[in-house]
């Protein structure tokens, strides 16, 4: 058995990209569906990044979704760097012409999309398996998939691939029309999530002799810290006493005497890479978000960066069937890759800068030339505030 459909644009995941995507279409009049192999409720109960960039506030609200971000995101005017046991605050609007960043975590982001989604009818289809791109490289484009032992095909003019790093729109892409570069670094972030009040009003990053902290929140009573550890680490190896003990360690004692410990919510372990595929355009199939780039999350870029491929990517799709304009879509490639790769800049530099694990001394000399520069320059807390709030789109 089988049932076709037909839409403009089929958009591949429901992350909070491709329903950011799916709701700027919504209000411009242009039909598309959403798949995801997930349910909703596995969707909605991911862990995510939670510093948002100015410029994908004012997405989000383009969007009319910004309901709750409005009234519960915490606004950030600065972030902190802890180097020798001093900290050096880089406040954000003295060097950015008055932008900041705004706490809000990834999960309510992505409750806040599927909500308008939901409410607005438009057609989301999780649990999806064996999802298939055909014909990106034609003029008449399907995607195929199952559900419930019924195989579903609906023919499309676009597809957007939103599904991640591990999702079929890139794997789909001869190897022979892609390029990837890669870089995978040698330790990973221990992460926990409390219920508790964040050890600061901003964001704190530590670079140490014992290796590297942040400390971040998701909310006034919801706290995300991390710690950097072995790749070969375990998390069975810390329980909540041994977390917090070695975060103190890491911490000035302004900030360690001030903590307030919990039982944790969740904790993992995640490595950190970079990556990076191009062009992000294969005919009539687009990626966006991870299904493109990876950043390490040390400049909290991953969000930001997917936010900002939608932006540039939904102005793409608009023009293309108001206009029939094809090159409005290899500008989007353009644009986007522009973007992302001094936002992945920013992200290596950053991780390079306050993690400890090269055993060559000149490079750890550089490091803290580099570290005494910054937290005693101008210029140094400008190019941090310019690049942590978000480059312009």
């Amino acid at each position: 058995m089988s049932v076709a459909e037909r839409t403009q644009v089929v958009i591949i995941g429901a992350g909070p990209a491709g329903l950011l995507l799916g709701r700027l279409l919504d209000l411009a009049g242009v039909d598309n569906i959403v798949l995801e192999r997930r349910s909703q409720a596995y969707v909605l109960s991911r862990i995510r990044a939670g510093i948002l960039e100015q410029t994908t506030v004012d997405l989000v609200r383009k969007a009319k979704a910004s309901e709750r971000l409005d009234l519960e995101g915490v606004p950030h005017h600065a972030l902190q760097l802890v180097y020798k046991g001093q900290i050096t605050s880089v406040h954000l609007p003295e060097f950015t012409d008055g932008k900041i960043v705004t706490a809000y975590g990834q999960t309510e982001l992505t409750k806040d999309l599927c909500s308008v989604r939901d409410r607005s009818g438009a057609n989301t289809v999780y649990e999806v398996e064996n999802v298939e791109l055909h014909d990106y490289d034609r003029s008449k484009p399907y995607v195929t998939f199952e559900q419930g032992g019924v195989t579903h095909r609906i023919e499309c003019e676009l597809i957007a691939g939103c599904d991640g790093y591990h999702g079929p729109s890139r794997a789909s892409v001869p190897k022979s029309a892609i390029k990837t570069y890669s870089k995978t670094y040698p330790f990973g972030w221990l992460g926990l999530l409390s219920d508790t009040p964040p050890v600061s009003d901003e964001v704190v990053y530590a670079s140490t002799p014992r290796g590297f902290a942040l400390c971040s929140m998701r909310s006034r009573t919801r706290s995300r810290y991390y710690i950097q550890c072995s790749l070969d680490d375990k998390v069975e190896n810390w329980s909540d006493e041994a977390f917090w003990t070695e975060l103190k360690k890491r911490l000035p004692p302004v900030l360690s005497d001030n903590l307030v410990t919990g039982e944790s919510l969740e904790k993992s372990i995640a490595p950190l890479r970079s990556f990076v595929a191009e062009p992000m355009r294969f005919g009539r199939l687009l990626l966006a978000g991870d299904a493109a780039h990876v950043v390490p999350p040390t400049g909290a870029k991953g969000l930001n960066l997917a936010a900002s491929d939608i932006h540039y990517l939904h102005e793409a799709i608009i023009v293309y069937f108001s206009e029939n304009d094809d090159l409005a879509l290899d500008e989007y490639s353009r644009k986007a890759l522009s973007r992302v790769w001094k936002s992945e800049r920013f992200s290596w530099y950053l991780t390079n800068l306050t993690h400890q694990f090269s055993d060559d001394p000149f490079e750890q000399k550089m490091k803290e030339a580099e570290l005494e520069y910054i937290t005693t320059s101008e210029a140094g807390r400008r190019m941090i505030a310019e690049n942590y709030v978000g480059l312009p789109v």
